[in-house]
């Protein structure tokens, strides 16, 4: 898909990152992604994280859908795993998400994809 994003495949149409800037997002798009889903709180780590709000500005210039569905790192709830599998049942394809490195969203595709 990128040979520049920082993305690992998870599956056929979904890839994960670690922590993308604004800029990524217009990549992304080059890269053929339709859509994308930030897991990170916002100021997770602290006032050098862009925010949401940034990343969704650059998202929607570069056409992309974009989702904000915080979660923690330790622990994702039942009802935050469930709003995960329906961002995946009902957004353009290939989706990328991502988190601090990328591990919380692969959790959250597992366990969401789960049957």
């Amino acid at each position: 898909m990128s040979n520049t994003l920082p993305i690992q495949q998870v599956a056929p149409d979904f890839c994960v990152a670690p922590q993308l800037a604004p800029a990524a997002m217009a990549e992304a798009a080059a890269a053929g992604f339709r859509s994308v889903i930030n897991n990170r709180p916002d100021f997770e780590h602290g006032p050098d994280q862009p925010t949401s709000a940034e990343i969704a500005a650059a998202a929607q210039a570069a056409g992309l859908q974009y989702v904000h569905l915080p979660v923690a790192g330790g622990y994702q709830s039942p009802e935050e795993i469930a709003r995960f599998a329906e961002l995946l049942a009902t957004l353009p394809r290939p989706i990328l998400a991502f988190c601090r490195s990328g591990a919380r969203a692969t959790r959250l595709y597992m366990q969401a994809t789960q049957a």
